[in-house]
């Protein structure tokens, strides 16, 4: 606790950067530079690393998983591409930050749950401004059930409550709204944060080839072998999807190598596990 108050009001950095522990709505997120990378700031949401932004380098992942998604989300369209995204789950923003270099034209909107740290992001990070990107304030599920029939192209779920995605944004009936929203040709690409027996991830991985007619997996051996906690990228998808030779060997080339599964892989994987339902 006396190293919590310590931090607390730490004077801001240059650029308006505040390193240290500052109260949000959901609890607590501290600012915490990073030691390999004189540009690098972490952010911690509740105690855990919720994501990274290089101040310099705006297209620069740190995290594994975010590097996963995103070659799989430019395997898949032109830069040219003026990609609708709708991003469920903010922290600061890398991936958006990313992709706004990826896709100059995208159109992006960022739904986070915690009104606060929407404000401290904005303040801290050099973030695109509307219509290039927008932060909206609400509850995941609660705003994609508001939006649009064919109003995106792709769909990123990157909420958790700890280290859990909260059931109702992982539900048949919540991915039917995800469906409905967006248009032909459009992803939907969920992280999943699972314990080494991947139950979670094989009902994942079930319930989203129910909804799409194609569905890929990312992830490395280890966590797919149930050797440890970690991440896996699910997406799905009425097109094909993966299918660029390219991405598989830019996956394997990684800082982390991760196997990309599709088909028969896939189906292998989630059967038999339970369709998640409401």
């Amino acid at each position: 606790m006396g190293r919590q108050r310590e931090r607390k009001g730490a004077p801001a950095a240059e650029g308006g950067l505040a390193p240290g522990i500052h109260p949000i709505d959901t609890g607590t997120c501290e600012l915490v530079p990073d030691r390999f990378n004189p540009n690098g700031w972490v952010l911690h949401i509740n105690g855990v690393p919720s994501s990274h932004i290089d101040t310099a380098d705006p297209a620069r992942l740190d995290f594994e998983y975010m590097r996963w998604i995103n070659s799989l989300v430019t395997s898949q369209w032109p830069s040219s591409q003026r990609l609708r995204v709708l991003h469920l789950g903010g922290g600061a923003c890398s991936l958006a930050r990313s992709f706004a270099v990826s896709f100059p034209e995208a159109r992006q909107v960022v739904v986070e749950l915690d009104g606060e740290l929407a404000r401290l992001v904005r303040e801290w990070f050099d973030l695109p401004r509307a219509p290039l990107l927008r932060i909206r304030v609400g509850e995941a599920r609660a705003v994609t059930e508001t939006l649009s029939e064919n109003s995106r192209d792709l769909i990123i779920r990157d909420v958790f409550a700890g280290s859990r995605t909260p059931l109702p944004l992982t539900t048949r009936e919540f991915l039917g709204h995800a469906h409905r929203v967006l248009d032909a040709g459009g992803v939907y690409v969920v992280n999943c944060g699972d314990s080494p027996d991947l139950s979670m991830a094989k009902r994942e991985a079930a319930t989203i080839s129910e909804a799409f007619a194609h569905t890929v997996i990312i992830a490395d051996p280890p966590m797919l072998k149930g050797r440890r906690y970690g991440n896996v990228i699910i997406a799905g998808s009425d097109a094909p999807l993966g299918e660029d030779p390219a991405l598989a060997r830019e996956l394997l080339g990684g800082g982390v190598p991760a196997q990309l599964w599709s088909g028969e892989q896939v189906a292998r994987f989630g059967r038999g596990a339970q369709i998640l339902t409401d």
